[in-house]
């Protein structure tokens, strides 16, 4: 998206904020939650170690949100439903289907949230990827799921038409948070070209997801 830098007191970024605590909390209880689907000790440290990361990244976005004079948990509630929809939506049944999940999931929010963040004022874009930093273990999930898919096609076309679910309801709850946040809708459009960027991003989003499934062996 070609950047022009949006205001630091647009009211758009104390939405995204917002919208990026309430996903690091969800995702601390997902991964907690799931790494008792671990086959052993390695898994469940693994997604103990990522899930103790998302909470570093909490308390960066609070920080920011108390800085902004926002009441960090009243801010967040709004966006419960939405993000509890995903995961309600996508919860995985077996252990390589919370990997995946773990992988391609967290990786498509990203993708939405750095883009926005091209469009921010750099103090205000710092925190964003900060946030989103990659914590290490993402090599993990990887070499996991490449050893399921090879030792078994079934276990291949199970996961690819469970990542192919997951870019959908991704994108939806994308398309749901932008019809019912317009403070967020105008931060995204104010730091683009417009609807025609918006569009392409999410075509953007589909061919990064296609280079993820090769990475994991799904393709």
């Amino acid at each position: 998206m070609g950047a022009a830098k949006v205001s630091a007191d647009h009211p758009g970024i104390d939405e995204l904020f917002a919208l990026l605590a309430y996903g690091e909390v969800a995702a601390f209880y997902r991964l907690t939650e799931e790494a008792r689907m671990a086959p052993d000790l390695n898994g469940r440290i693994n997604m103990a170690l990522m899930a103790a990361a998302e909470m570093g990244h909490f308390e960066l976005v609070s920080d920011a949100l108390e800085q902004r004079g926002m009441h960090v948990q009243q801010a967040m509630a709004k966006y419960r439903s939405v993000l509890e929809s995903y995961h309600a939506q996508t919860i995985p049944s077996t252990w390589e289907e919370a990997l995946v999940k773990t992988y391609i999931g967290d990786a498509l929010a990203a993708d939405f949230y750095l883009e926005i963040a091209e469009g921010l004022p750099d103090e205000i874009a710092d925190v964003v990827r900060g946030v989103l930093a990659e914590t290490g273990h993402s090599q993990f999930v990887v070499e996991e799921i490449r050893a399921a898919v090879a030792a078994s096609d079934q276990q291949r076309s199970r996961l690819a038409l469970w990542a192919r679910r997951l870019l959908g309801e991704a994108i939806t709850q994308a398309q749901y948070v932008m019809a019912e946040r317009d403070e967020l809708v105008d931060l995204v459009l104010s730091g683009t070209n417009g609807l025609g960027q918006l569009t392409e991003f999410f075509e953007k989003v589909q061919r990064t997801h296609a280079d993820r499934m090769a990475e994991l062996g799904l393709a």
